[in-house]
């Protein structure tokens, strides 16, 4: 399968009056041609930060790419000028972000914000465009396209506003779209439709995709690989079926006992204890050693390497050394293994249809 992004130990700092951020440290991923892979972790993991360094997008004055390549079609977009990547962003490589009103310009049309783009990128002229725009937000699921191009972002509702974002964002045929957060800011039942959306129009429009989120409910909806942060590094990394249904890293074990569950007879919801490391100084040796109860003597004082499961599954913990104590999953991980075992066999074969 092609390769469309290759990112090859990534490290960002952000220079701050405190001190040097060290907010992503030796991350390393592939993103394939037509797939879906979902970036997972809390909030501060890291996730943001990668992907919006792929688009350049970081603040200039106090970030800082330390090392590392991000190669797409072969070039090294980490060096890339400003001048280069404004031919990138938007017509190569896409991003929706997480609200919608702060993407959008309050004073322009939608129909504008759509044809900006498909002027600048793909030089159509405005009649042209205009017809484009218009193909997109029925694309899109907007009703009576026509006379929405000519209103504002006010006038839409928060899943409609989403929904002209990922057109814009899809306007020139992006390889690589990034989504960052897409449907956190939309309430249970328009997160369903615009994740709906999103698939359907993955299919159409054969794009790539990178999903952050740090709901693991979507990703088993969207993913075809999982790739979770934490501590500005990548943990874990499989498809999605290896972690759902065999994870290996205490983090994701915690991640995974923390969803939310109808069926679960606790009165309360598992979390994990204590708080992200300070990357002002990250700590030595395994970053999460400090909130893992499973933790070893040496993941405080060596970082551990990315153990192969498979050809497709790593994980970064010590458990998997063969010297390592046997450990099995929590009772609540093992459940929810088991629920996904069973959800993923009662499933209908798509492929059979």
């Amino acid at each position: 399968m092609k390769k469309m992004l290759e990112v090859k130990d990534l490290n960002i700092s952000f220079h701050t009056f405190a001190g040097e951020v060290k907010a992503i440290r030796g991350v390393s991923f592939d993103l394939y041609e037509g797939e879906t892979l979902a970036i997972v972790g809390e909030s501060g993991s890291g996730k943001s930060v990668t992907t919006k360094s792929i688009m350049r997008l970081l603040p200039p004055g106090n970030s800082e790419i330390k090392s590392g390549q991000i190669l797409f079609n072969g070039k090294d977009i980490a060096k890339a000028s400003e001048k280069e990547m404004q031919k990138v962003r938007g017509k190569d490589i896409s991003m929706i972000f997480q609200d919608p009103m702060t993407s959008l310009n309050p004073t322009m049309t939608i129909g504008k914000q759509i044809m900006e783009p498909l002027l600048k990128h793909q030089h159509l002229g405005k009649d042209e465009a205009r017809k484009r725009a218009i193909n997109l937000l029925k694309l899109v699921g907007i009703p009576k396209p026509e006379s929405r191009m000519k209103q504002y972002p006010h006038q839409f509702s928060g899943g409609m506003r989403q929904r002209v974002v990922i057109a814009i964002a899809l306007a020139c045929n992006p390889k690589v779209l990034i989504a960052d957060e897409p449907t956190t800011a939309l309430d249970v039942t328009i997160q369903g439709q615009i994740l709906d959306l999103m698939k359907e129009l993955q299919k159409k429009v054969d794009t790539s995709i990178i999903f952050i989120t740090h709901d693991l409910g979507v990703v088993a909806n969207v993913a075809d690989r999982v790739a979770v942060m934490y501590g500005g590094k990548i943990v874990e990394v499989g498809t999605v079926d290896e972690i759902f249904y065999n994870p290996k890293h205490p983090y994701t074990w915690g991640l995974i006992s923390s969803m939310p569950s109808l069926d679960a007879n606790d009165e309360e919801l598992f979390v994990i204890p204590g708080t992200p490391p300070d990357l002002l100084n990250p700590p030595k040796g395994d970053a999460f050693a400090v909130r893992n109860p499973y933790a070893l003597k040496i993941d405080y004082e060596k970082e551990p390497p990315m153990f192969k499961i498979s050809d497709t599954h790593y994980a970064a913990t010590w458990l998997l050394h063969p010297d390592a104590p046997k450990v099995e999953p929590p009772a609540a991980v093992q459940m929810r293994m088991k629920k996904f075992n069973a959800n993923k066999k009662s499933a209908p074969n798509k492929e059979a249809k």
